[in-house]
């Protein structure tokens, strides 16, 4: 690409410091070659060819910049390269300091090659996760009709599956005894494989069953995703981490949603649903084979340290609360959409698609502005914002009910990032899952008690809006324990949040 006039040139002529750091590795008449010293390329050059300078002449106006660079981004770089791309046209940037500081998508911490492998991992862990924790909740209204389920049969059947994470404590628990990438594996293969039976459940109690085992699976996968991208990410740079794996986990709750117009295939064309889950047993075999141990976990450290319970309650409490009303509001969307609105599975598949796709944008926001402004606000505001507008949507028809379902979704998922992170920031290394586990146990619990409660009264005949209004109640008691007892924890250290790990143990952690 032409570098342009002398300034240009002066700047072009100096080794960049924005997502890679650069140092001069040669210099020939005509040509500079640039390395990277720090960054997340896989291999990189710069060349730099000024051809008046083997001429004789002091024309720059022929200069050419040209950058090389591969980037080991598993399952994604189709979607990065280009945006780096455009970012290399660094001289047509405009402002000079462009080329000292971090692209405005970039993380705020510089990513290594091995971040960038690992986290990309992680976001195809997430598509596992987020395709097998939506399965249920997309096919359970169609799938209730093929057996004739009641508003309330269904109701307790989402609530057995969620209850099924009470099975997956011993999983957790592994991952603090021998690793976070054993169980990640095993969750990656186990979860599709245990989804995938569901197709072949002869009635709705076996369904329920079979999700019951794999839908826990996939959540114990999805939180020990957090942890590992809580240990090797840099202390700016965990919320956004967090954004991006959320933003994957949309894509992969979108596959299933994409695949629910399979369940307009007759009476039984749910089942084509859960038979698509075989696919990601695909990313489950990468995953095997290329994701590391963290760093954290591989190093010494204390073992089963004493235990906050403030910590945990504070934590517990939020999930416990929070969930009430997000448990209930998205598994009873898809009945209120087919039975009050008069949706198919294509128009509730489309609905859910132009609705939930822009929460992704919100989530990509709320990570950056919680890495900027700091978690608790920017978790409260999202909360508050998203609430309104989620249940507003169960009130309104038409176009209005299309845009309060945009916007709450968008809001909403600013608090993703701002205030997941925190299930696995406060607890120490050695505790890390568990107390994630327990935090997510109580999540479940929380939507469990939601769905029954939403079930009931729906058929007591009480409208969408003032169920969901009513238990939405409990997002204020999120908002109040946010802003009074949740510590600050951006730009800190985990060592710094937990000061056990900071002190290496005698004995390491058995692997």
């Amino acid at each position: 690409m032409p570098a342009g006039d002398t300034a240009e040139l002066s700047w072009a002529e100096r080794p960049y410091d924005d997502f890679a750091v650069e140092q001069l590795e040669a210099v020939t008449p005509g040509e500079r070659r640039f390395g990277q010293v720090d960054g997340p390329f896989h291999s990189y050059e710069r060349r730099l060819t000024v051809p008046g300078e083997t001429s004789g002449t002091s024309d720059t106006s022929k200069a050419v910049e040209e950058t090389k660079f591969s980037l080991v981004l598993p399952w994604f770089s189709w979607l990065f390269t280009p945006i780096i791309w455009l970012t290399m046209r660094r001289t047509a940037r405009g402002a000079p300091e462009n080329l000292q500081r971090q692209p405005w998508w970039a993380p705020p911490d510089r990513f290594t090659e091995r971040h960038v492998l690992i986290l990309g991992l992680l976001a195809a862990s997430s598509l596992i996760s987020a395709f097998v924790n939506t399965i249920f909740t997309q096919t359970a209204a169609v799938a209730a009709d093929a057996f004739h389920v009641n508003n309330a049969g269904q109701g307790i059947g989402g609530a057995v599956v969620r209850m099924g994470i009470l099975l997956t404590f011993p999983i957790a628990m592994m991952a603090d005894r021998i690793g976070r990438r054993r169980m990640i594996r095993f969750c990656a293969f186990t979860a599709p494989t245990l989804c995938a039976l569901g197709a072949a459940a002869p009635t709705f109690p076996i369904l329920v069953a079979t999700q019951t085992l794999a839908r826990p699976i996939a959540l114990t996968l999805d939180l020990l995703i957090a942890v590992m991208a809580a240990e090797e990410m840099g202390k700016n740079s965990r919320a956004y981490a967090v954004s991006l794996l959320a933003m994957a986990s949309g894509l992969g709750a979108g596959v299933c949603v994409w695949t629910l117009k399979l369940a307009d295939f007759g009476t039984q064309g749910w089942r084509l649903v859960y038979l698509v889950s075989l696919i990601w047993l695909v990313v489950a075999v990468d995953i095997a084979r290329r994701l590391p141990e963290t760093k954290r976990f591989a190093a010494k450290h204390a073992v089963a340290p004493k235990f906050d319970r403030r910590r945990f309650w504070v934590q517990a409490s939020v999930a416990f609360f929070g969930n009430i009303f997000l448990g209930a509001a998205s598994f009873f969307q898809n009945r209120y959409l087919k039975d009050v609105r008069g949706f198919d599975a294509g128009r509730v598949a489309l609905f859910t698609l132009v609705t939930a796709t822009p929460a992704g944008l919100g989530i990509l926001i709320g990570g950056k502005l919680a890495e900027r402004k700091g978690r608790k606000r920017i978790g409260a505001i999202s909360v508050f914002g998203g609430s309104i507008f989620l249940v507003a949507s169960f009130g309104v028809r038409g176009w209005p009910m299309w845009i309060c379902a945009l916007l709450g979704g968008l809001i909403a998922g600013a608090a993703v990032p701002a205030l997941a992170v925190y299930r696995v920031e406060v607890f120490p290394t050695a505790r890390r899952g568990s107390s994630a586990w327990w935090v997510t146990t109580f999540a479940l619990v929380g939507g469990s008690l939601g769905i029954l409660s939403a079930g009931g009264l729906l058929d007591r005949h009480f409208s969408h809006v003032r169920v969901m209004g009513g238990l939405a109640l409990g997002e204020i008691i999120v908002i109040f324990i946010v802003l009074t007892m949740f510590p600050e924890t951006a730009h800190r250290e985990l060592e710094d949040i937990n000061p056990v790990d900071a002190a290496p143990s005698p004995t390491p952690v058995s692997r």
